[in-house]
């Protein structure tokens, strides 16, 4: 890239922006939220305009000095891959138009693809070993969990063969061994011939990468070689809680009226089943008011199938004894009773939340619990709203374009859209995924914050237990569908 000046819509992200990648270098990319970091790799992919510099692709010149071509619409395109924040898997109908809750209704479900059939014959490929695909082979893709679904990407992106992998954070979502693992697969890679450029946090540089790139709002902040970065690099200080505006936290929670249960959560020998797979056998869970729990499990476990439960998405709750807010599921109640006294987002409700509304209306449809706004706030909601934005420091960004701003944005957007009506319940699956050190800290601080000032209770998943707000001590370990 030779002084390049990048524009995206209405919006510049890099100017005068000089780069280059020499044969055998393997870069990370590293920076805060909004850095421009996935914005790099999608200018690296063709995606965004490229108004002034020019960028050279020597990859591709050399591979049309070494191979026939024949397709006339053959480019330097084809020869990169990329994984990114959100799959785009098609269904048997050759479309998108998959729904959040597809994935927990058998009859439906059944519209998308298995894995192996994604993949095709080359699933057994040995370079596909080290992502343990086989055991999702007869999963259907919608029904695989965040981090089987990252895996799967992984997978489908190696098989193409890249002279060129993008990946964009490819640990969010892995547990433990998944990133060990990956590792291996990113050396397997780099060896194979193909050069690799990943975003990733500076915790997370898998030994083969060789060059490390820091950006800071649009602008290289730093080069440098893996060693010379990892010796420089000192963990950023977000001590908890420096920066929260406690008196506007006050002002949004005046006035809380809490409702009052015994029991918040109650389930008795929980068992869910598609077909042949055992997704939950034997849950028994109690879940008491102004309680904080951490759901642990790798991948795979059943921790978002049991969510599902909870959360009213899934059918297979009335074939099971489960009281939510001390009423027995399936009594007369609708989900919209159920959903109303929850605050909920994962990583899967972000994949499916395709909006054109503003961050502000986004957040407001908290309030209705609906994906999108498609029914309209009251002024007053909407003043609440965009309190909740600024005291989780995006409120700058309350009349942008929810789909236009970074990921990492969205991701708390979706938050402030869970904490907006100041739900009993808390679910929060991976909430800080893709967040940088700061915002991770800060929103660890209003969660804390909240749980001491109301009688909320709280859910939390993650992979990463230093995540975990300090009020957490209670445990549930599944793994397998099983309480460990």
């Amino acid at each position: 890239m030779e002084h390049i000046t990048v524009r995206h819509l209405d919006k510049t992200l890099f100017r005068d922006f000089s780069w280059e990648i020499r044969t055998g270098e393997h870069w990370a990319v590293v920076g805060n939220s909004g850095s421009g970091k996935t914005s790099l790799l999608h200018t690296i992919l063709g995606k965004n305009n490229v108004i002034n510099g020019s960028i050279r692709h020597y990859f591709y010149d050399r591979y049309r000095e070494t191979h026939q071509i024949d397709d006339p619409y053959f480019n330097y395109r084809r020869l990169i891959a990329q994984v990114g924040h959100h799959h785009d898997f098609r269904n048997l109908s050759h479309t998108t138009d998959f729904y959040y809750q597809q994935r927990f209704n058998s009859m439906d479900s059944g519209d998308a693809p298995t894995v192996s059939a994604y993949l095709g014959d080359r699933m057994e490929d040995p370079l596909l070993a080290p992502l343990q695909i086989g055991p999702l082979a007869g999963k259907e893709l919608i029904k695989l969990s965040n981090g089987e679904t990252r895996r799967v990407m992984i997978a489908r992106a190696l098989l193409d063969s890249p002279s060129l992998l993008l990946l964009d954070n490819p640990f969010m979502g892995l547990d433990v061994a998944a990133r060990q693992t990956f590792h291996g697969i990113v050396d397997h890679v780099a060896a194979a011939g193909a050069t690799i450029v990943l975003v990733t946090t500076p915790r997370e540089i898998p030994p083969a990468i060789t060059h490390v790139l820091h950006l800071d709002e649009g602008r290289i902040a730093g080069t440098y070689t893996r060693e010379a970065f990892l010796a420089q690099y000192r963990e950023e200080d977000t001590s908890a809680g420096s920066d929260l505006d406690e008196a506007l936290l006050a002002s949004l929670i005046a006035g809380t009226e809490p409702e009052r249960f015994d029991f918040i959560i109650q389930m008795e020998n929980i068992r869910v089943r598609y077909g042949p797979h055992q997704i939950l056998d034997g849950i028994d869970w109690t879940v008491r008011q102004h309680e904080q729990w951490a759901l642990l499990g790798p991948n795979g476990s059943g921790k978002s199938t049991l969510l599902s439960l909870i959360n009213a998405d899934n059918p297979q709750g009335y074939a099971n004894r489960i009281f939510l807010f001390g009423r027995k599921r399936g009594s007369g109640e609708s989900i919209w009773d159920i959903k109303r006294r929850i605050g909920f987002v994962s990583p899967e409700l972000h994949q499916y939340f395709q909006s054109d509304a503003t961050c502000l209306q986004v957040t407001g449809s908290g309030f209705h619990d609906t994906l999108g706004y498609v029914r309209a706030c009251t002024p007053e909601q909407l003043e609440k709203a965009r309190g909740w934005l600024q005291l989780l420091g995006v409120g700058q960004h309350a009349d942008e374009k929810f789909k236009l701003v970074a990921a990492s944005l969205q991701r708390l957007v979706l938050l402030a859209r869970a904490l907006v009506k100041q739900p009993p319940l808390l679910i929060f699956d991976e909430p800080v995924q893709g967040l940088d050190a700061h915002q991770k800290a800060h929103f660890k601080s209003v969660v804390e914050a909240l749980c001491r000032r109301l009688p909320l209770t709280l859910i939390y998943v993650t992979h990463y237990e230093e995540e975990l707000p300090e009020g957490v001590n209670r445990f549930l370990r599944i793994r397998n569908g099983k309480m460990i």
